[in-house]
């Protein structure tokens, strides 16, 4: 069948390919976005011209098939328009990193008393103290002359209290939760006075440099907000259940590292609920209080202040580390909850189609992306379904030939332009199966929120021990699972003869190709969706073979490098051959902690493992601020692999073996 395609169909995607080799070797990032984004409209119109013209009827074409040829146009169009935006969006990029330079040099050199105050918030209501612990230590040492925690309570808890107290910092609490988290901070608004406000969320804790580094963009006086990216110190429960954590960056890398300097270069940036710093005078000026009308108060903060003529400036700095979700249950709530707020907006007088917004802030703050990613990847599942149960067609007088010549060298410019733009964050394999993955649960949440955009309540993201104690969705295993078994039965039944639906002449070759990726893409939905224990009960920080002493029990210091250390143990290599009468209890003494009792749980690689034994709490919170209040990076982070792809299949050939915690 292949044979049959004459050479000249294969054209338009040779093009391609000679286009992105070309604009692989361009050394001017400006000029190869511009180009990529004006290469990708020609492309999308390009294929949008023969769809209208030659694919929206045809003879033989009845009213089922006229129905769903048109609607997954219309899905098509919907998932063609958000591209083109993002690719237009991404066509220019800005870098703070060294502007934060000259703004930290300048405000250490300056008069401490000639800084301004901050008032730090973190925002709680049910999170244990194993989570809070860590933001509230880290925020209290934020070097800055004048820095004022308050933790905000909405669970009105008497041990948090308590615990505040006992560390000296400020604890408020209100009579109600009206307003959810926006309520929760309105109140700690009217209560404190600082001049700029750091919000932080209960789970992210800070670096100590945070305010350094941020704090100087506020010298230009359009400046509204400063926001930093969220990262995390642990896998999410993607890269959990797939086990690929060196491998597969977390999910939400390609929009904070990538889409958000991009989005800041057209002054597009918007706060992100927590590590953001507003300017309490901006605040001022629209009521000294975040906006409440919709569940997202960052976003609609951005666009009311937006509206006043301040912009939110973007420094993509991991400059606080807070807990990815720990389940796919946590990460539906997390992820509907952004979906519901940014849906509400559309529908508030500050939204995108409300007065004071120019055309292009207006494509930018359009959340279309919530409904047509999964829309979109909902139509991929199961349109091949529909023609080989059915025999109703998608596209009209489709053939290897057409889907060739327009089809592939469009699907092949979107991917290969991302991949260019996007500094190979954007993978295309994961990006298709997180969104398969996604569209089971946030699709009925996004159409439900068009119809009935308020009144649903604010869900917490749940965080620590009971967020962990269940990993696996059934029902998104279960659907993928449906899913599959019904592309493999279409598949066997129209490969007989006697049995076949289709008609032997027509698109048997296009609609087994995509019904073998969809099952591909499904077997790996059904993995990531089944729960895998965590392989460690405290993540590990690197190290970077820092110098450290064990003691021994019977005299004598053996100097190791410190390879990686957690709240739970840590890993040494010795710099010199251990003694013969090395016992497996000892001290282990680094860097800014009191001498840790430690016990020799293993041998590896030519080091040591020990785990902590009878942590004292001035030890643990010592712990506390080296692991993440200093610059480490997660142990087991994502390393830059070009091969994400083979190793995401080697997952439904090569299971990994569930590891126990420790």
């Amino acid at each position: 069948m292949i044979y049959d395609v004459p050479l000249t169909a294969f054209g338009p995607l040779a093009v391609v390919f000679g286009a992105f080799l070309l604009i692989l070797e361009l050394r001017d990032d400006r000029l190869a976005r511009r180009l990529i984004a004006a290469g990708l409209a020609i492309a999308v119109v390009r294929y949008l011209a023969w769809r209208v013209a030659e694919t929206l009827d045809g003879p033989g074409i009845g009213p089922l098939d006229r129905v769903f040829i048109l609607t997954f146009f219309a899905v098509e169009l919907l998932g063609l328009f958000d591209g083109l935006v993002l690719a237009l969006m991404m066509s220019r990029r800005r870098n703070n990193s060294p502007e934060a330079d000259r703004h930290e040099a300048r405000l250490r050199a300056a008069d401490p008393r000639s800084l301004p105050a901050v008032d730090v918030l973190i925002a709680t209501y049910n999170e244990p103290l194993e989570v809070l612990e860590r933001t509230i230590l880290c925020a209290r040492a934020l070097e800055w002359p004048d820095v004022r925690v308050w933790v905000c309570d909405d669970g009105r808890r008497e041990w948090l209290a308590r615990y505040c107290a006992e560390k000296g910092v400020g604890y408020l609490t209100r009579p109600d939760n009206k307003g959810a988290k926006a309520g929760n901070i309105n109140a700690a608004l009217a209560r404190t006075s600082a001049p700029f406000v750091l919000v932080l969320d209960a789970d992210f804790a800070p670096r100590r440099n945070m305010l350094y580094r941020m704090m100087g963009f506020f010298e230009d006086p359009r400046v509204g907000i400063v926001q930093a990216p969220h990262a995390f110190y642990n896998p999410d429960p993607i890269q959990q259940n797939l086990a690929l954590y060196r491998v597969l960056p977390d999910e939400q890398r390609l929009f904070f590292d990538e889409i958000m300097p991009c989005r800041d270069a057209w002054d597009a940036a918007f706060c992100c609920g927590s590590n953001g710093i507003l300017r309490r005078a901006a605040l001022d000026e629209i009521g000294g209080r975040l906006p409440e009308g919709s569940i997202t108060e960052d976003l609609l903060t951005t666009l009311v202040l937006l509206r006043r003529g301040y912009v939110t400036r973007y420094l993509n700095e991991k400059l606080a580390l807070g807990l990815a979700p720990e389940s796919s249950a946590a990460f539906f709530v997390q992820r509907a909850r952004w979906a519901r707020g940014a849906i509400q907006i559309l529908f508030l007088r500050h939204g995108p189609f409300g007065p004071g917004l120019s055309l292009l802030h207006r494509l930018f703050f359009l959340p279309t992306h919530w409904i047509s990613g999964s829309l979109v990847q909902a139509f991929a599942l199961l349109a091949p379904l529909v023609f080989m149960f059915t025999g109703v067609i998608p596209i009209a007088n489709l053939t290897l030939v057409e889907v060739i010549e327009f089809q592939l060298p469009t699907v092949a410019a979107l991917l290969a332009g991302f991949v260019r733009l996007s500094h190979g964050v954007f993978q295309p394999l994961p990006a298709v199966v997180y969104s398969a993955f996604s569209c089971v649960r946030l699709l009925p949440a996004v159409l439900w929120s068009f119809i009935r955009p308020f009144g649903h309540p604010f869900r917490v993201t749940p965080k620590g021990k009971d967020a962990r104690s269940a990993n696996r969705d059934d029902l998104v295993v279960g659907v993928a699972g449906a899913i599959l078994v019904a592309t493999i039965f279409g598949l066997v039944l129209n490969a007989t003869v006697e049995a076949r639906v289709i008609d032997p002449n027509a698109l048997i070759p296009v609609v087994a190709g995509w019904a073998i990726y969809n099952s591909i893409v499904l077997i790996l939905v059904g993995v990531m969706a089944t729960g895998r224990p965590p392989q460690r009960a405290e993540e590990r920080f690197d190290m970077g073979g820092e110098a450290a002493e064990l003691r021994l029990p019977e005299g004598g210091a053996i100097a190791v490098s410190l390879v990686d250390l957690s709240l739970g143990g840590a890993f040494v290599r010795p710099d010199q051959p251990l003694p013969a009468e090395f016992q497996p209890q000892t001290k282990l003494h680094i860097r800014g902690v009191p001498p840790l009792s430690v016990h020799l749980v293993g041998q590896r690689r030519g080091g040591l493992a020990f785990a902590f034994t009878d942590l004292s709490d001035s030890a643990r919170e010592a712990l506390i601020l080296r692991l993440l209040s200093e610059h480490h990076r997660p142990a087991l982070g994502p390393e830059r692999r070009p091969r994400i792809a083979r190793e995401m299949l080697a997952r439904i050939f090569l299971p990994p073996v569930p590891a126990k915690a420790s």
